[in-house]
């Protein structure tokens, strides 16, 4: 977020009803590192950003999928094309998602109180903990992928979107009505309890809906013997918001709610859940 949209936030600008391009604006500034002019930081842009997350994780998975079929297309083989398509949502977040995976991880391994536990998220320093939970994901999500890519591009490319999709989409329904901050300043402050259950409910079934048509497109699906595509789209979908939803009941019993870094280890955690679904087959 640029100085001049930072003044504006602060300044309390933009109340009322957010259109779907300040959310888009929101959505995109805030959850990658593309230079995107914020105009408002309130709840109303915070609640239409967050409705709107689930297409970054679609633009995001779009580029993973693409920079992981080109280096397949040229000879790198599965492992390697999984390495560069796991790059890419890390590149394009510059490690937010996980860095909030890492702090969460340290946090929730403290045992401290919940104040602690914060302040401990909140310190730059990374723990063992973290350490060991991102090395971990990370290796699961290359070793899905590797798997994919070894089935066929297409296979491969559809899971890398479905992935950021419904990753992000955890991010929504982490918001939505009922589910409190746990500080009262960040990210956090701005879009917990932000998004209606209702809205939440209907951008969960476009996503299905995308992950069936992805899942379908996979002609792996046709092979006997092989989970039709369109029902593992939907599984993926489901084991991702429920791993997601376990993580953050898991936050708000220990934190008292959720924080920025609690959205970026409910989307690591969908993301993988989504990419080793959808590796199982």
């Amino acid at each position: 977020m640029d100085s001049e949209g930072t003044a504006r936030a602060s300044a309390g600008e933009g109340a009322g009803r957010a259109s779907a391009g300040e959310g888009l604006r929101f959505a995109f500034g805030t959850l990658t590192v593309l230079r995107v002019r914020l105009t408002r930081w309130d709840r109303a842009a915070g609640r239409a950003g967050m409705l709107c997350a689930p297409a970054v994780g679609v633009a995001v998975g779009a580029a993973s999928a693409a920079l992981g079929s080109a280096m397949l297309l040229l000879g790198s083989g599965p492992l390697l094309a999984a390495v560069a398509s796991t790059a890419v949502p890390a590149a394009l977040t510059r490690g937010l998602h996980l860095d909030g995976l890492a702090d969460t991880a340290d946090g929730l391994g403290s045992n401290k109180p919940a104040d602690e536990a914060l302040r401990i998220m909140k310190a730059s320093d990374i723990g063992p903990f973290g350490v060991l939970t991102v090395v971990l994901v990370l290796l699961a999500q290359v070793a899905a992928l590797a798997g994919l890519y070894g089935r066929g591009l297409l296979a491969g490319a559809s899971a890398a979107v479905v992935a950021g999709a419904v990753s992000r989409l955890a991010m929504t329904l982490a918001c939505r009505t009922g589910v409190p901050p746990a500080r009262r300043d960040g990210l956090g402050a701005v879009v917990a309890g932000g998004v209606p259950a209702g809205a939440a409910a209907a951008v969960a079934a476009a996503v299905a809906v995308l992950a069936a048509a992805a899942g379908a497109a996979d002609t792996v699906g046709a092979l006997p013997g092989v989970l039709p595509g369109a029902v593992r789209g939907v599984l993926a979908v489901a084991a991702a918001l429920a791993a997601g939803e376990l993580l953050l009941r898991r936050c708000r019993a220990r934190l008292g709610g959720v924080t920025g870094d609690v959205f970026g280890a409910v989307c690591e955690t969908a993301a993988t859940a989504a990419l080793v679904v959808s590796a199982l087959g």
